[in-house]
């Protein structure tokens, strides 16, 4: 039986997540695409997944793949949201290689970026640090299938959000990656 308490914690967690992604979003300059992130997480496939193993300080999707050795809200997510690189595996068109990491378009690995940092925030709430989204990245990062191109510009962003803060790396992205005015 799902609590009621999981169904109003996991609620306002992936609201209150989705809302630090609207804004980074804006920040970023793709505010349009922010609008429509992670939507997928309100249908019933991984809502209801939500309540059953929301615990408050991790992601339920960790608790699912502990008891069942997968996440089923996960593999509907990753396959649903293109700011994710999980979404960008595909058979490889090298010969020596059965799957890869394809290229993600710049817009996505931005959203990608938005999206750490506010999971990051939502996670470690009031002792949340700039270096926080990049310590996480950097403690898997060797086991992703990642394009190279695409971890490159992640990792910039990262050290970037770590070593100057979020105004002059949002700047960074608006201006010189985008190349968005102000």
């Amino acid at each position: 039986m799902i609590k009621p308490e999981n169904i109003k914690g996991h609620l306002e967690t992936i609201t209150r997540h989705r809302h630090e992604v609207i804004k980074n979003c804006f920040r970023a300059g793709i505010g349009f695409q922010g609008l429509f992130h992670d939507l997928s997480k309100y249908s019933p496939t991984e809502l209801i997944q939500g309540f059953k193993y929301y615990q408050g300080n991790r992601s339920p999707n960790e608790k699912e793949r502990e008891l069942y050795g997968y996440s089923k809200a996960w593999l509907h997510h990753k396959g649903r949201n293109k700011h994710h690189y999980e979404y960008w595996i595909d058979y490889s068109l090298d010969k020596g290689k059965q799957m890869a990491g394809l290229k993600m378009p710049i817009k996505y690995v931005i959203e990608m970026f938005c999206d750490r940092v506010a999971a990051s925030k939502n996670y470690n709430g009031d002792k949340y640090t700039d270096a926080d989204a990049y310590n996480y990245y950097s403690r898997s990062k060797d086991h992703y299938m990642i394009h190279p191109e695409t971890a490159v510009l992640l990792e910039k962003l990262l050290i970037m959000l770590r070593d100057k803060g979020e105004d002059e790396t949002f700047a960074y992205i608006r201006k010189e990656i985008l190349g968005k005015k102000k």
